[in-house]
């Protein structure tokens, strides 16, 4: 979907501001203009990402592949005194910088849940059974293939969708793809996200110390503590953000999952103010029209309207939605690229896969991204659609399905993510890369070629269909 240009857009939402659109309207075009830039982002994003992964390749197989894994693995160290937390660069990518990618992810579902694809069971029955379609079957197929009890540990690997390079291949179809093809890849792709979290909560956290969770308590008081008050900068959030992360680092399971708590908490609505925004900036608007000129001498005066000013701006927008748009090009331009060049480099030759059966982990993966993922998301569809329990959105034929079936066997940076919890040993994790660069590359093309077959089979309809009404 694409809109007006952004000036033109900014304009015609000030003329309906100066309407009067009530408060409904304006949050609901706030949400959809929210969707549209998501969506344009992580189309982007995924050519970004897709380029990341393919440095990080070329770099884990060139003459310089020492340098590439000797990089990730300085030190970097945060200290305050004689307190020195020490660690790997690859540790701060993977379990701090990814809690940012997570506190994305969490705003996202929060915001499903309040207003989206999640907010009503009727709405959601379908993408959620579609999803968990899409992650029983690659899971049953990976486990079929991998007995042995050190090589099943990584069940969930080929069960995640990556939302980006999801969204990415998408959108080199062009605007053809129905709206609400779209819609339903993201909310399965959505949903994906959340059983992952809730994988890697239950199945891949150690373990787990009881002292770490009440220091996770008290940056979760804290920042109830915030919200009561009427805290409405995200900045005021950091430090009690950092002690849930540190309280999770402490228990043993994932830290990064603290940005999935943070994200759940973040307000949908936006914070009460004396007097309505809108009817703010008319106030304000109306004392610098009727005030004196404004000289070097009463510059001061603008203090108290311009502070009031930029509390409206920032209150504008509930905080779930200001919030995920101001780290949402960061995450998918920044974070994720950097998460792929980090671990994606997989050295073809250090990887053996005639050792401990590291081929059958490479295979389970592979077939259960590329074979698992659209039949167990297209089974489970039509068993809700048989069963009369759902049925398809408006202009999403079967076609469409099998289109978000293939292109959810995507899995790229969740299931690198769940590898590397999943696998301690180098020749597994390493198989286990491979599986999903080569699964996820293979679900694409055939995605792509999918794709074009099915565009040209909508424009021969709509052809039909125009020459119909003209006889």
């Amino acid at each position: 979907m694409v809109g007006p240009p952004r000036g033109k857009r900014v304009a015609m939402a000030h003329r309906r501001l100066s309407r009067g659109l009530s408060r409904s309207q304006t949050l609901a075009e706030q949400a959809v203009l929210t969707f549209e830039r998501f969506i344009r982002i992580e189309a982007a994003s995924g050519v970004v990402l897709l380029g990341a992964a393919a440095v990080a390749l070329i770099w884990a197989n060139s003459l310089f592949a020492d340098s590439y894994h000797a990089f990730w693995h300085l030190p970097l160290s945060v200290g305050l005194g004689e307190f020195v937390f020490a660690k790997s660069l690859h540790f701060w990518i993977n379990d701090a910088l990814m809690t940012i990618f997570f506190l994305v992810v969490g705003m996202e579902i929060r915001r499903e849940i309040h207003e989206g694809a999640l907010s009503r069971l009727d709405q959601a029955l379908l993408p959620v059974a579609a999803a968990t379609g899409g992650v029983l079957l690659p899971a049953l197929i990976y486990v079929s293939l991998n007995t042995d009890p050190v090589r099943v540990h990584g069940w969930a690997v080929p069960v995640a969708t990556d939302i980006a390079f999801a969204v990415g291949v998408l959108a080199l179809l062009g605007r053809s793809i129905p709206g609400y093809v779209r819609v339903f890849l993201l909310a399965l792709a959505i949903i994906d996200d959340v059983i992952a979290v809730l994988i890697i909560a239950f199945f891949y956290s150690g373990g787990l110390d009881i002292s770490g969770f009440l220091v996770a308590a008290i940056g979760i008081f804290l920042i109830l503590g915030l919200q009561r008050m009427g805290a409405g900068s995200a900045f005021a959030y950091v430090v009690p953000g950092a002690i849930v992360w540190i309280g999770l680092l402490m228990t043993g399971a994932h830290p990064t999952l603290s940005g999935v708590v943070l994200g759940l908490m973040t307000p949908v609505l936006p914070m009460p103010m004396r007097e309505a925004p809108l009817e703010a900036l008319s106030r304000i608007a109306e004392e610098l029209r009727n005030g004196d000129a404004v000289t070097t001498k009463d510059v001061h005066r603008l203090a108290h309207p311009l502070r009031t000013l930029r509390l409206v701006r920032r209150e504008m927008l509930p905080p779930v939605i200001r919030v995920q748009t101001a780290l949402h090009p960061w995450v998918a331009f920044g974070i994720m690229p950097l998460f792929a060049l980090a671990n994606a480099g997989v050295s073809i030759d250090g990887v053996d896969l005639s050792v401990g059966g590291a081929h059958y982990v490479m295979l389970g993966v592979g077939v259960g991204l590329v074979l698992g993922k659209p039949i167990g998301v297209v089974a489970a569809t039509w068993l809700m659609v048989r069963l009369k329990w759902c049925q398809l959105p408006p202009g999403v034929t079967w076609h469409g399905v099998w289109l978000i079936g293939l292109l959810a066997g995507i899995g790229f940076t969740m299931s690198i993510f769940i590898a590397m919890l999943a696998f301690e040993n180098e020749s597994l994790l390493g198989a286990a890369k491979l599986g999903v660069l080569l699964g996820s590359l293979i679900a694409a093309l055939i995605g792509l070629a999918w794709g074009a077959i099915y565009v040209r089979r909508m424009r021969r309809v709509a052809a039909l269909d125009a020459k119909t009404e003209v006889h």
